[in-house]
């Protein structure tokens, strides 16, 4: 499917094992570090030297993205977002759009052609799927007139129910 000429791809799979994506989009903690879940499965990736190049980044506070290189991982580059945690981050539905944002700001100054996100927030920060799905395509509908660069967005999704719901809101577009 497409949004304003980019291309929109979803599959279930790890999100540290796209090499055709220029760009991988880490669901950050706040330190920037190795944690479980997708900012686990990035870190373990690319190796220690990622920690090593965050570790003056730190912390991040949530909305807030961060680019950079991606060591032993496929890509050229990891952008890293903190995501509201559902309930206790105020206002949680402006700082998961934040975090869209910031992401595809950054791309666009990188010149970046293709990213891949996981599903921002709704893991270990709880934020419910359906609704943080309506956010992410309200911020790629607004944003993505403005893109010059983009051409492909792919969500990796880890498990099946995200994936049910990311093709049943995208279908809908």
């Amino acid at each position: 499917m497409k949004i304003n000429n980019v291309n929109i791809e979803i599959t279930k799979g790890d999100i540290a094992d796209q090499p055709d994506i220029q760009a991988v989009v880490n669901a950050a903690n706040a330190e920037l570090q190795i944690g479980g879940g997708v900012a686990g499965a990035i870190h373990r990736a690319a190796g220690p030297t990622l920690a090593e190049e965050c570790a003056p980044l730190a912390p991040i506070k949530p909305g807030r993205a961060v680019i950079t290189g991606a060591h032993n991982l496929p890509n050229d580059y990891v952008i890293h977002c903190l995501g509201p945690i559902f309930g206790v981050d105020q206002p949680e539905d402006q700082l998961l759009v934040n975090c869209y944002r910031n992401v595809l700001n950054l791309a666009d100054e990188k010149q970046i052609s293709s990213l891949a996100f996981p599903a921002i927030s709704t893991g270990a920060f709880h934020y419910p799927i359906d609704e943080a799905t309506d956010i992410v395509i309200k911020v790629l509908k607004q944003k993505l007139t403005e893109n010059n660069c983009i051409e492909k967005i792919r969500f990796v999704l880890f498990s099946d129910s995200d994936f049910e719901v990311y093709e049943k809101k995208f279908n809908k577009i």
